[in-house]
């Protein structure tokens, strides 16, 4: 998907390849191996910090379609995801595509980045694919208050292992815009991902019960006619492409010890 000239809905190609990509160690070097917990890196230009991360994780106790339900809730998302400033659908494009905002909390003293995605899914029985691409929309320009990045490509793939065992494997190629000192590249492969990625996994365990308790049926990323979104046209999005945007230089900055507790937030779900 890297390198489009025009927004397309992806197709059963564009999802193929993102799995090749998922699978392949070709290019990877891995920086973080712990409890059935990868992370790998794929240093783009080693003058700045455009990269490609990939996460891989095997979930005990975790059916492969609740993976795909915490993923897609986006009410789930704003109890578990402590790093979310804000997230909301804007519209849908087909039954298996929207429109969506994300921002997000970047490690201090850097400015905090936004996101606007095209996202897409594709279930393949006991499998889920749900990826996204950067997309620019008229009523949602970029914040004075923000640094708006670009998702080349982001995505997950999530594979059954049974019943109630699945694996996740997250990759990400994300132009955070900006130049950025290079412990922001390794606190992120070798801290902030695995810390995401166990976040996540306890959010799983929590989410049938959460659940039952907030809505249970409504499902719209499995039943579209539940969804009450907008219907947005191809033509209102064009791509976002990263050398339009303003390049912040942050790469003298050093890292600041945070103030909140570490763990502090882990349970954050009720």
């Amino acid at each position: 998907m890297a390198g489009r000239d025009s927004v397309q809905i992806p197709d059963d190609r564009d999802f193929g390849q993102f799995r090749t990509e998922c699978d392949s160690p070709d290019g990877w070097t891995l920086t973080y191996s712990k409890a059935g917990l990868g992370v790998w890196v794929h240093v783009l230009e080693a003058d700045k910090a455009l990269h490609k991360i990939k996460c891989r994780m095997d979930c005990k106790d975790v059916a492969a379609e609740t993976l795909y339900d915490v993923l897609h809730d986006i009410e789930y998302r704003k109890k578990w995801d402590t790093n979310v400033i804000e997230t909301f659908d804007i519209g849908k494009l087909t039954v298996n595509a929207d429109v969506g905002y994300y921002s997000w909390k970047c490690p201090k003293p850097l400015k905090n980045r936004d996101v606007i995605t095209l996202r897409s899914w594709l279930p393949m029985g006991s499998d889920y694919i749900i990826m996204n691409y950067s997309v620019k929309h008229p009523k949602y320009p970029p914040r004075k208050d923000m640094v708006r990045a670009v998702s080349i490509q982001t995505g997950y793939l999530i594979q059954g292992k049974g019943p109630s065992n699945c694996s996740i494997t997250y990759l990400a190629q994300v132009d955070p815009k900006g130049s950025l000192p290079k412990w922001v590249v390794n606190k992120s492969s070798q801290f902030l991902a695995p810390k995401a990625m166990k976040k996540m996994y306890k959010a799983c365990l929590k989410y049938p019960d959460w659940k039952q308790k907030h809505n249970p049926h409504f499902k719209p990323w499995i039943y579209p006619e539940q969804s009450t979104l907008p219907t947005v046209g191809l033509a209102e999005l064009s791509i976002q492409h990263a050398d339009s945007l303003e390049n912040i230089d942050e790469s003298s900055l050093s890292e600041t010890k945070d103030d909140r507790a570490e763990g502090s937030d882990e349970d954050s779900v009720n």
